[in-house]
């Protein structure tokens, strides 16, 4: 069972595009499996920092990538990184879904309108159309790749759509604005002419690599908080980052999947709104900020930043069956004098070790503290010269934190990230049996 899947074990933003970049060396195809354009995953390759948004991060291996049906995808932007991607790389191998949904201009448009008409209730969505286009896939009246690809059901669909949603612009939002299903055919016929040729069958491709023995690298997009079913409803995104994402948005079953990697932070984030129980003091929090370069990939927002939590460790691990877990940016954390970590929460008089369902309850619990000591703020190269020599040359209270992130997780630590380039990590163990 030669597949591996690296997901986010906080909040979104932990350094997944790195760690898949990172794995990519040793895999044979590379799968998104849920989210749109609202991720961003960053990758640092020849000097040179992308942005990815849809495309898998292990594009600069040269990989077999797929979009997995699990995925809404923005037309716009998937044509914009083809263009960009291809002079800078050999060749683009990838595979689309057909049955993967599309976000169309109207659904971003609607994304805000609905963002604007909650007041001070904003979830704080990127309005890049996701939730819309979730909403729509759950509504059954979606548009899918294999749609775009025929005229007859495309104008239909388009018809049926664009009548509604003007109906919820005028009579539900009071907006003067019109869908032109005339510019929305234009739209989608000139970006399929871009992607008709990389559309497939996903699945009946993925288990054919799996009977191969290929291994197969499923790369999540956000992070277990923001889980539609299991993260801080509703400041969530619209889609499962969990592990149960991987098998409804490729088309595989759970039996074919060997290890589950959760990426963490050796500190947390979260950009917009929703209670986040060790969130740092403003002094600390803005030095992490600006040290980490904590401003969101996709929209540039600055991301509150807060202390290690071992509640949500523990959550992810257990949610997502976690075999191992990789963590990153341990070097944002240099020059500080005491290193928190959150080891429960309390509320009322009583400990709380578990993840609660409810946001009331969650913003009225305050952390329980346990304090390490720190480690030197090293230079990038200096961090460099510590990784070419390997994990017994971290500095000894690293290594003490280290030991308490993977007490709290219960399972081991598979890789460590020292810095944004691929050379800066440390590898504990393989993913992949070669």
């Amino acid at each position: 069972m030669p597949c591996t899947v690296i997901l986010g074990a906080q909040f979104g933003d932990e350094g997944k595009g790195k760690v898949v970049d990172y794995y990519s060396k040793d895999a044979d195809v590379i799968v998104r499996y849920q989210g749109g354009c609202n991720a961003g995953h960053t990758i640092v390759f020849g000097g040179q920092v992308f942005k990815l948004h849809l495309i898998p991060s292990g594009v600069f291996y040269g990989k077999r990538l797929i979009i997995g049906n699990g995925v809404v995808l923005d037309l716009e932007t998937l044509s914009k990184e083809i263009d960009d991607l291809n002079p800078k790389i050999e060749k683009l191998d990838l595979l689309i879904s057909n049955r993967t949904h599309i976000t169309l201009p109207f659904h971003k448009e609607l994304d805000g309108i609905e963002e604007s008409f909650r007041g001070k209730s904003k979830i704080g969505t990127t309005k890049r159309g996701i939730g819309p286009t979730y909403t729509d896939k759950v509504a059954r009246c979606g548009l899918r790749i294999v749609d775009l690809l025929d005229n007859e059901v495309l104008d239909k669909k388009l018809s049926e759509t664009i009548m509604i949603k003007n109906r919820i612009l005028k009579n539900v939002f009071e907006s003067k604005t019109q869908i032109s299903k005339k510019e929305i055919l234009a739209y989608c016929i000139k970006h399929r002419e871009k992607i008709k040729d990389y559309v497939g069958d996903a699945s009946v491709e993925l288990n054919n690599a799996i009977k191969q023995d290929k291994n197969v690298l499923f790369e999540g997009a956000q992070g277990t908080l923001l889980d539609i079913d299991h993260g801080t409803y509703p400041f969530v995104t619209s889609s499962n980052p969990t592990i149960g994402g991987v098998f409804t948005g490729s088309g595989i079953g759970p039996k074919h999947i060997d290890k589950i990697i959760g990426v963490m932070k050796g500190y947390i984030t979260r950009v917009g709104g929703g209670p986040m129980t060790s969130e740092m003091g403003k002094v600390i929090g803005e030095r992490t900020r600006e040290k980490g370069k904590e401003f969101g990939a996709t929209t540039g927002r600055p991301r509150r930043c807060g202390w290690l939590d071992a509640v949500i460790l523990r959550y992810a691990v257990r949610l997502n069956s976690l075999n191992g877990i990789a963590i990153t940016k341990l070097d944002v954390l240099g020059g500080l004098n005491k290193v928190k970590v959150c080891t429960s929460y309390k509320i009322n008089g009583k400990t709380l070790e578990e993840f609660p369902a409810s946001l009331k309850i969650l913003e009225k619990c305050e952390p329980v503290y346990e304090e390490f000591d720190g480690w030197e703020d090293l230079s990038e190269e200096e961090w460099m010269e510590i990784v070419k020599k390997g994990y017994y040359a971290l500095p000894k209270e690293m290594r003490d934190y280290l030991k308490k992130v993977e007490e709290i997780a219960g399972v081991p630590i598979f890789l460590i990230s020292l810095g944004p380039d691929r050379e800066a990590t440390i590898s504990i163990k393989e993913i992949f049996d070669h």
